[in-house]
């Protein structure tokens, strides 16, 4: 695991927009693992802006998206088909038929799932996974439990998790209480993996996921097996390593 320590929120969006901007650039029909929230916010916005001046190009891109509400359609202003597409997607100049984002609207979601999966798969996983990392140690809506979720699944969400996504709500009611994810396995099947971190609230998720014990009650653990791994981390995620 590679840790590369950043001076604050927009020099970690910098270095993790960088890493993506060379991954392009040297492979124009890279696979993207995407991820949505906060943190990459500023990795997407950087690279919005190397697009738009011509020093990369995301048109033979494909991307695959971590998670989705359950529940949510495609145009919900918090489902993450939304968050990618205003984000993202309708910034720059990839294909909108090569973005993939998981059906949490879809009338049988365990099929969905499946289908996912074999996607996922059948693309080669992908070329770089982006992540962020919860305050539980979370990757993608894959809560801390007894054991690694292995492929794509249902996931029933933590009531930490509900609320540290109920700022996005109009009220905790709201907050979905199930997303589906991309299990573990999956992640770990990406080729290179950049895992970003910003803020005091984060320390110690970094700090169990970098410095801790192996276990499912750390999700993010996991990523010290992966064979390239990096972290991205600010000052203050990092106030505990």
């Amino acid at each position: 695991m590679e840790l590369i320590r950043a001076k604050d929120y927009a020099d970690m969006s910098r270095k993790a927009a960088n890493i993506i901007f060379a991954q392009v650039v040297l492979n124009p029909k890279s696979v993207l693992g995407l991820a949505t929230g906060d943190t990459p916010l500023g990795t997407y916005a950087q690279l919005i802006e190397k697009q738009k001046a011509g020093d990369c190009s995301f048109a033979q891109c494909s991307s695959y998206n971590l998670d989705e509400y359950v529940g949510l359609s495609a145009d919900h202003p918090q489902s993450y088909h939304y968050f990618m597409r205003t984000n993202f997607f309708d910034a720059v100049d990839i294909d909108a038929a090569n973005t993939h984002v998981p059906d949490g609207a879809a009338a049988d979601v365990e099929a969905a799932c499946t289908e996912y999966d074999r996607m996922v798969a059948a693309a080669g996983y992908p070329d770089l996974q982006l992540l962020g990392i919860g305050r539980n140690g979370h990757i993608g809506f894959n809560e801390p439990g007894d054991t690694f979720p292995r492929g794509t699944h249902v996931v029933d969400l933590t009531e930490s998790t509900i609320e540290a996504n109920s700022r996005l709500f109009d009220s905790i009611d709201e907050v979905p209480r199930q997303a589906i994810s991309m299990g573990i396995q999956t992640i770990m099947s990406a080729h290179r993996i950049l895992i970003l971190a910003s803020g005091e609230q984060k320390a110690q998720a970094v700090h169990d996921m970098v410095l801790g014990p192996i276990t499912p009650q750390v999700p993010a653990s996991i990523l010290q097996l992966h064979p390239a791994c990096t972290v991205i981390a600010d000052e203050a995620a990092l106030a505990l390593c």
